[in-house]
């Protein structure tokens, strides 16, 4: 049976982070960051530890037990090249992600690489309380069918995983089956010479055709599972958008993430108040027909259930054949639903 070991590892290393039992059955982590991150201290452990709980982490370094070279560090202390991070951890229960039989739409496919139309509802990776069920559990079964391979990336924990989508998110993810894909890929995204297309149905209508918005973006200061624009610690992040059909109540956009933050384009977008649909997150809201028409008498049926939102298309240049590749990946069917309903009584409301 083809299993993959979950442990600690960092990506800014050749090697996982150091690891040693201590007194008390803890053991001592260190991690050496390899380039400028611009990231603070609690974002980076969150995301480079998700097996280990969230507030444990906030916990200890508001008790100064996690340092940045040899001082006590803050939370929102930014990490830079030639950091070293140490900190004291329980040991974690080892666990192997297994392959599940959980169907993938694939939309290309060679020996360097796999582009997905991810489902709604599907975690990229195991995390914390996600063991199973997740993408990267359906690509393990897909590996092992077809004898094929994924990359390691420097991190067990997420084979061939370059890049990820929300849990709700739709659309193009690409996959890499060998190290080195891996790391042009990951270069390309670095550098940000993938182009990335995305599709939503957002409430209300920007006063624009098209526009930028650049407007930082970092976590909420309440809310730890949200992200904000935020002035005062956000990083720098810009969405384009382009309006495609305008509605009465409702815009369908095309959107364009030069920076890649987490919740990036949601954020934006209800930033200038056209939340998406269905995103109760950041202020959207499920929607039903009689939404559309304009009537308060809500259906207890919407027509999406999740944020509608769709990663549309992917540009990039493969790994190994060095040419331009166009990717795209169709409307999944509740998507391709609203936009009907939406243009079929709009066109009723014209005539």
């Amino acid at each position: 049976m083809l299993e993959v070991p979950i442990r600690m590892t960092d990506d800014f290393e050749p090697s996982p982070p150091q690891a040693e039992n201590s007194d008390g059955g803890l053991e001592q982590y260190c991690f050496r960051i390899r380039r400028d991150l611009r990231k603070r201290l609690d974002v980076y452990l969150r995301d480079r530890l998700p097996h280990h709980s969230r507030t444990m982490l906030q916990k200890l370094i508001k008790a100064g037990a996690i340092q940045v070279n040899g001082r006590v560090a803050k939370a929102g202390a930014v990490l830079r090249s030639g950091d070293r991070v140490e900190l004291a951890l329980p040991p974690v229960v080892d666990r192997a992600i297994l392959p599940e039989d959980i169907p993938l739409e694939i939309i290309y496919e060679d020996e360097a690489l796999i582009a997905i139309n991810k489902q709604a509802d599907l975690l990229v990776h195991p995390a914390r309380g996600h063991w199973t069920g997740t993408l990267i559990n359906a690509l393990l079964h897909h590996a092992q069918k077809t004898a094929g391979t994924l990359s390691t990336g420097g991190d067990p924990w997420r084979p061939g995983i370059i890049h990820r989508l929300d849990r709700n998110t739709t659309g193009l993810i690409l996959i890499a089956k060998t190290d080195e894909a891996h790391w042009r890929l990951a270069g390309q995204f670095e550098r940000r010479t993938i182009h990335k297309t995305y599709l939503a149905v957002v409430h209300g209508s920007p006063p624009l055709e098209s526009d930028q918005i650049d407007a930082p973006v970092a976590v909420h200061p309440h809310e730890r599972e949200k992200y904000a624009v935020r002035n005062d610690i956000g990083r720098p992040a810009q969405s384009i958008y382009r309006v495609r059909e305008r509605f009465k109540y409702f815009t369908l956009l095309e959107l364009s993430p030069k920076t890649g933050r987490t919740h990036q384009l949601r954020v934006h977008l209800s930033h200038i108040g056209c939340p998406i649909v269905g995103d109760g997150m950041y202020g959207g809201r499920e929607i039903s027909p009689r939404d559309i028409m304009g009537q308060s008498d809500k259906s207890p049926v919407p027509l999406i259930r999740r944020q509608a939102l769709h990663a549309w298309k992917l540009q990039f240049v493969h790994p190994l054949s060095f040419k331009r590749i166009h990717l795209e990946a169709p409307l999944p069917a509740d998507m391709d639903k609203l936009l009907g309903t939406l243009r079929a009584i709009n066109r009723l409301k014209t005539e």
